[in-house]
């Protein structure tokens, strides 16, 4: 195992605890730990029950009162709990997300943690995409005046255009291998300066991550890579533990670019439908802003290698 890497720094922490590895914690550790993490979450009030006199030993719902808002035993619940969903049917999930008060993210993560358990073996490994159609880059290299790029479920940047590669600079400099955004968030000393608000960045990658995880738990890609990020920074260990999960399909980037300066961008996440596992991310300024005119700017120099490479070229000719 590698060293630990504080977040946004190089320097390895001497001081290490690490949990239990990513191989070697179980399906129905994820299911437990999630059910017990969201349980805490919802207080009786936010529940709608009444509130009786005493001291609650639990920081949110008791067992018997999940089983009660969800319609079940608490013998099942407890079953549920403990991390065996094998045999849930639809109605018991939903169930479950009423009483809990989950999101639509935390519904479907649910329900990919009760699919995962009934799966057959042999259904279960699957690799994250690593190429892209040729018709898809040439997608993306349509779109002239924004940042656009193709990322896989584990993060990984399989493709981008020219501005694309111009706004994220430092993480397309990675190498070997295609550039990863978790990686670069959690172990690059530059993310930190280049991602304005790191920690809102930081939850977002790792709840993306959580989600993917629970949809292909058995992606050995996506495991190893969280295993090395859990190895190597206490920032995402800390929040792979808290079992968050939420859709990135739209919001917002506040970032600093190291030529152009702030960009504030708003972004939008578009599946491939002909590709399962593939977004495209694309990424937008408001008119009139000074964001606006940066990526302007960022698609100016972005051109200019290009622009005297062909100059040169045609001057040998």
């Amino acid at each position: 195992m590698g060293d630990s890497v504080d977040p946004g720094t190089a320097i390895p922490s001497l001081k290490l605890q690490l949990p239990r590895s990513v191989d070697a914690m179980t399906h129905s550790d994820d299911v437990r730990m999630f059910l017990t993490s969201r349980r805490a979450k919802i207080t009786p009030e936010e529940a709608g029950l009444p509130l009786y006199g005493g001291n609650r030993r639990v920081a949110g719902l008791r067992r018997e009162e999940v089983a009660m808002l969800a319609g079940m035993s608490v013998d099942y619940y407890v079953r549920l709990e403990r991390g065996n969903l094998s045999g849930a049917s639809d109605g018991v999930i939903e169930g479950l997300a009423r009483a809990l008060k989950l999101d639509d993210a935390e519904t479907a993560h649910l329900f990919d943690l009760a699919r995962a358990a009934t799966t057959s073996p042999r259904a279960r490994r699957k690799r994250s995409p690593q190429t892209v159609r040729p018709s898809v880059q040439r997608v993306i290299d349509s779109i002239t005046t924004a940042p656009a790029w193709v990322r896989n479920d584990r993060g990984d940047v399989l493709a981008t255009n020219e501005l694309g590669r111009a706004l994220y600079l430092d993480m397309m400099a990675e190498a070997p291998g295609p550039p990863n955004s978790a990686r670069f968030t959690f172990l690059s000393p530059k993310a930190q300066d280049f991602f304005a608000d790191w920690e809102r960045a930081a939850d977002d990658v790792v709840a993306v991550l959580r989600s993917a995880a629970g949809k292909n738990p058995y992606d050995r890609d996506l495991t190893d890579l969280i295993g090395e990020l859990s190895t190597r920074s206490e920032a995402f260990r800390t929040r792979w533990a808290r079992h968050d999960v939420k859709y990135h399909r739209t919001g917002r980037k506040r970032l600093h670019h190291p030529i152009v300066g702030d960009l504030d961008l708003s972004f939008e996440a578009l599946e491939l439908a002909g590709d399962p596992g593939l977004r495209i991310n694309v990424y937008t300024a408001e008119p009139g802003t000074p964001s606006e005119d940066a990526l302007k700017v960022l698609a100016s120099w972005a051109a200019t290698p290009r622009e005297t490479s062909v100059v040169s070229a045609e001057e040998n000719q």
